[in-house]
């Protein structure tokens, strides 16, 4: 029996992309070693010559097949290392909604790659399709053992029994993205963070512990009249940036250093993300679990919540007490399928992007002063105590498309910054306008009948690379306060928590719940 040369060419391009793939790894930031287990190999040769001889068997060009798998695994590459570059982290399987929401989203992601990188990667994928279609011809003789579909058979024999046994060996993984794509290869990590990603999460909600041993938990008050009306707000990439700059005026937070000093407490925050990934912190704090705790799904909550995992929340809590819960958010619901979330998470009303349809833009987002406006008649209309949940998006990047202004260097520096802060000055200017916003919700919630209360965080830092590092960078830790419009404590001490255990804080300023509770212990 003679192999046709049809055999040879198959087997010869998946050796050669497989090489290639291999190859590229070690351009990874957070390069790949190639001494790693047997398992780790069997599982990175199985699924690349699985997706080989699919592609082969439709398409009927190996050279082909190849170049298309080499650009993407170049994509995958390139991705990793501006994700790694922008938040400090290697691109995880967890992540695969990067690409439809960069199609959805282009402003959000896109930029962050760099348009460098991304006609790069373009250009891979445009001289894969011109290999294939111009310059490789489909054998004449393809449905043989002995021609193409033969070298097929083969090749799919050997990747699904490396693909099994690889799989077998259930090999460990830190969820630590950088050591685990070090220790075990972009593919070997990515199917093992597969496997754990379809395992539901078992932890519960502290708030579902409270809420079976509490009937009530109207500690402080009588009656529906007399609950406060709650506003949290998640403010955009907020942190006080006069942490890393002495030449920075400290009057462009001056409403915020104001309820600080009238905080019931304030201080720094611990959160889960760095730059992006706002759901990692949104969701601790809205359910009151540590993030570390969600092994794999601490990447992305929200996709095992739409998968069917129930979990409470402050939200679901609160509404079982009577208050009507609200979140504003001026930004598609359908970002991070919060439209799906958040009425599982015990909403009544989502008020997204749509209640802004008449809003001017502050940059290219809705600004948080807008927003503020928003909460104001929210409360106006109150007939009850309200829970409102604020999420906002006018600090949120890429700062380095905005221009600035005329005057932004004298009006939010002592002297002007060194080079390379220009995103600083954009950011600046962005949490003037957060500062704004504070005072407008101060009027909103003192003209209120009813008592309230302001839990103010930020959600992560922002991404500033060039000005991390002339400045320095800072440790990660954001800031928070919980204020009182009934009770101002002046000069209260400085108190730093971690973002999971700040809702019941936060309840527990206001006498609401048990000191007993099982969350702060």
């Amino acid at each position: 029996m003679t192999l046709e040369p049809g055999f040879w060419s198959a087997i010869l391009a998946a050796l050669l992309g497989l090489a290639l793939t291999v190859g590229l790894e070690r351009f990874l930031q957070t390069a790949a070693s190639l001494r790693r287990p047997a398992a780790a190999w069997a599982l990175h040769v199985g699924l690349y010559g699985l997706a080989y001889v699919v592609l082969v068997f439709v398409l009927g060009r190996p050279i082909f097949a190849t170049a298309l798998l080499c650009a993407f695994f170049l994509l995958l590459v390139v991705v990793s290392n501006a994700k790694f570059k922008a938040l400090r982290e290697a691109f995880v399987f967890q992540d695969y909604e990067y690409f439809t929401d960069a199609i959805r989203h282009p402003r959000l992601y896109i930029p962050f790659l760099g348009w460098g990188k991304f006609f790069l990667a373009a250009a891979g994928f445009i001289a894969a399709l011109t290999i294939g279609l111009w310059l490789e011809a489909v054998p004449a003789l393809r449905a043989a053992w002995t021609a193409q579909w033969g070298a097929m058979a083969l090749l799919a024999v050997l990747s699904l029994g490396l693909l099994l046994w690889g799989n077998s060996a259930r090999l460990m993984v830190q969820i630590a993205p950088e050591q685990d794509v070090q220790a075990l290869g972009l593919l070997a990590s990515f199917w093992r963070y597969w496997q754990q990603g379809r395992e539901r999460p078992s932890l519960s909600s502290p708030f579902a512990d409270v809420a079976s041993t509490f009937t009530s938990f109207l500690s402080g008050a009588d009656s529906l009249a007399d609950l406060p009306h709650l506003i949290s707000v998640q403010s955009e990439s907020f942190f006080d940036a006069r942490r890393i700059s002495d030449e920075i005026r400290p009057e462009i937070l001056a409403e915020f250093d104001r309820f600080k000093s009238e905080a019931v407490a304030s201080g720094y925050l611990q959160v889960p993300a760095w730059g992006a990934n706002t759901v990692r912190s949104e969701f601790s704090f809205l359910s009151g679990i540590e993030n570390s705790a969600l092994g794999v799904h601490r990447f992305n909550p929200y996709r095992a919540v739409c998968a069917g995992w129930s979990v409470a929340t402050v939200a679901s809590w609160l509404k079982q007490q009577g208050y009507r819960t609200i979140c504003i958010h001026p930004y598609p619901a359908s970002f991070y399928q919060r439209n799906r979330v958040f009425p599982l998470f015990g909403f009544d009303e989502f008020l997204d992007i749509k209640a802004f349809a008449d809003v001017e833009r502050t940059g290219p987002y809705i600004g948080d002063l807008s927003v503020a406006d928003k909460v104001a008649s929210v409360l106006e209309q109150a007939t009850g105590p309200v829970f409102i949940h604020v999420i906002t998006m006018e600090n949120h990047g890429p700062l380095h498309l905005e221009k600035i202004a005329a005057g932004d260097i004298e009006a939010l520096y002592h002297q002007p910054p060194p080079q390379g802060c220009e995103d600083l000055t954009i950011y600046l200017r962005h949490i003037r306008n957060a500062d704004a916003m504070l005072t407008r919700l101060r009027g909103a919630l003192s003209a209120s009948d009813r008592p309230a209360s302001l839990c103010w965080y930020g959600d992560h830092v922002p991404i500033m690379p060039s000005v991390y590092a002339a400045l320095g960078t800072p440790c990660g830790d954001v800031d928070y306060f919980i204020w009182n419009s009934t009770t101002h404590h002046i000069n209260s001490s400085h108190q730093g928590i971690a973002i999971h255990d700040l809702a019941w804080l936060w309840m527990q300023s206001n006498n609401i719940g048990s000191a007993s509770s099982p969350i702060l212990k």
